[in-house]
């Protein structure tokens, strides 16, 4: 019998049997070294424990959080993943509706509840988060690397690491360089050269968007989009929550709130009220100020209100540049009015407004919880989410909604911390505006917060990534002589003109995990500074320095 092959797996078959290869003789060495840990480490059966009673138990503890230092291997597992389940991907396709790979994904979540990534879960209100999917068989492999931190390899460091990688960061396709790596397991610097120099990150600013809003939020917040009701006057609001990842379309894979799901409920409210036509408003008092990034109108992002509807794209792009309707806020209001008036209620064209005290909630939706939009925002480099998250964080801490309060937010919340803020400069949450200055220094040591066992509300940030070779704005790179970084290279770009930076983790050679930051300014060939920051990663990911 013949079995039809998937057009997603026929796409993505090179690539994973490229990465395949070049990861294979460093799973079989990884294997080798920690075989013998295993059996050490493996707990013994107490007497009159039955097996199967055993094996649940063992299952049960098997996952990061539940072991002193598992979690420096949620990321190495979550990479080996890729091929361990190269197989399952024959039939369900390597990506997801949402881009991202399911046995990356799968990987990525673990059982920690105040973790709240809900990858695709409909998010709606009064809609329990899912529950994330049992991954696959890394259990064993993460008890027996969980046992302590005497179980992990040092990191490289000194002479040769810098032999390996000072060469290639002096590329003069690189221009001003301010770079870091830091050995994740004991936050101690392995390499830095202008550590502490700040230069504009471009979209790695969303890394320290990303952690601000994490730490003041939660990763389990949503964000909710209403609609109330003005008795008196008959008026319906359409209040806006700041959920740029609201949804007017009818297909909805990525679990999104729903504008139609809005009008179904506000019309059923207000039948059971015997109301029939109404006066149609919307409320985006929520963002005080200007809705224009200084950069004016561009591709990259819409303008900024807490009302819109699918980025307020005018095609039906996902991500990246689109054309965008003028007036987000005003477009999702219409939409909302054509949507109600399918469902039997009359409204009016709408116009602004601001909900009083006095309005009714008759329904609403909420996004995807808080973990699932740092994910999407990391991995395709979203700057309408990034903007959007940045004033989340200020609204939570009793800022002002506008550049500034979202900017003096998200320093205060990184302040928190005891980052290396120094030179730090925030002008917005994306990383769109040139005024950002961050150092490596600062970006390492947010990247290895994230990995704080002490911190898992900060996960997302690891996990939403982007895997070099496979997702998002790293889906495209790493191939040919870069393939030794496909899958093992989970990074974060920037490009602006004159600009490219790199920042993310790092599974080298023996096994260790590296936080490492590249930030270049003065580059005058993008292609070519993209590929010498390429060729340094994988000169990390090839690396069994000592």
């Amino acid at each position: 019998m013949v079995v039809p092959e998937l057009r997603p797996w026929r796409a993505a078959r090179p690539h994973v049997a490229r990465f395949a290869g070049a990861v294979r003789p460093r799973l079989a060495r990884t294997a080798a070294a920690v075989r013998p840990r295993l059996a050490r480490l493996r707990p013994s059966r107490p007497a009159g424990a039955g097996t199967a009673a055993w094996s649940r138990i063992t299952r049960s503890v098997a996952w990061p959080g539940t072991w002193p230092g598992a979690w420096r291997f949620t990321v190495v597992a979550a990479t080996a993943g890729t091929v361990l389940a190269a197989g399952a991907v024959t039939t369900a396709g390597p990506w997801d509706s949402t881009g991202q790979r399911t046995a990356e994904q799968d990987r990525a979540v673990t059982l920690e509840a105040t973790r709240g990534t809900d990858h695709g879960g409909r998010g709606n209100a009064g809609t329990p988060p899912r529950g994330p999917r049992t991954a696959p068989s890394a259990p064993s492999v993460l008890t027996g690397l969980g046992g302590g931190a005497t179980t992990v390899k040092s990191a490289p460091g000194g002479k040769a690491l810098t032999g390996a990688l000072a060469p290639l960061l002096k590329s003069p396709a690189l221009g001003d360089l301010s770079a870091s790596v830091v050995d994740v397991s004991t936050g101690r610097s392995v390499y830095g050269d202008g550590t502490g120099d700040a230069l504009t990150p471009a979209s790695t600013t969303k890394i320290a968007t990303a952690v601000a809003v994490l730490t003041a939020l939660g990763p389990d917040h949503r964000l909710t989009t209403r609609a109330t009701f003005e008795p008196d006057t008959k008026e319906v609001i359409l209040v806006g929550g700041g959920d740029p990842t609201l949804t007017a379309r009818e297909k909805n894979p990525t679990g999104s709130a729903s504008l139609r799901d809005l009008a179904g409920r506000t019309a059923a409210a207000l039948a059971e009220r015997g109301v029939r036509e109404v006066t149609l408003s919307y409320d985006t008092t929520l963002y005080p100020g200007g809705q224009r990034h200084p950069i004016g109108v561009n591709p990259n992002l819409a303008a900024l209100t807490p009302l819109m509807a699918d980025e307020a794209r005018r095609d039906n792009s996902a991500a990246g540049p689109a054309d965008r309707v003028a007036d987000p806020a005003a477009d999702a209001a219409r939409k909302f009015g054509v949507l109600l008036k399918e469902n039997g209620i009359k409204a009016t064209p709408p116009g602004p407004s601001k909900s009083t005290t006095r309005a009714g909630t008759l329904a609403a939706v909420s996004s995807p919880p808080l973990a699932t939009l740092v994910e999407r925002m990391l991995t395709h480099s979203d700057n309408d989410l990034a903007e959007a998250l940045a004033r989340q964080t200020a609204i939570a801490t009793g800022g002002r909604a506008d550049f500034a309060g979202a900017s003096a937010a998200v320093r205060a919340q990184l302040q928190k911390l005891g980052v290396p803020l120094k030179g730090a400069v925030f002008k917005d949450g994306s990383g769109l505006d040139r005024g950002n200055r961050l150092t490596a220094g600062l970006l390492t040591a947010l990247l290895v917060k994230s990995g704080d066992p002490a911190r898992p509300e900060l996960r997302p940030v690891l996990t939403g990534l982007p895997v070099a070779g496979f997702t998002g704005t790293l889906a495209g790179r790493y191939a040919d002589g870069a393939a030794g970084a496909a899958g093992v290279v989970r990074a974060k770009t920037g490009t602006l003109t004159g600009v490219n930076a790199l920042a993310g983790t790092v599974v080298d050679r023996e096994g260790r995990l590296l936080a490492f930051a590249f930030l270049a300014t003065g580059t005058t060939d993008p292609t070519a500074a993209q590929a010498a920051l390429d060729k340094a990663a994988t000169a990390l990911a090839a690396c069994g320095c000592r």
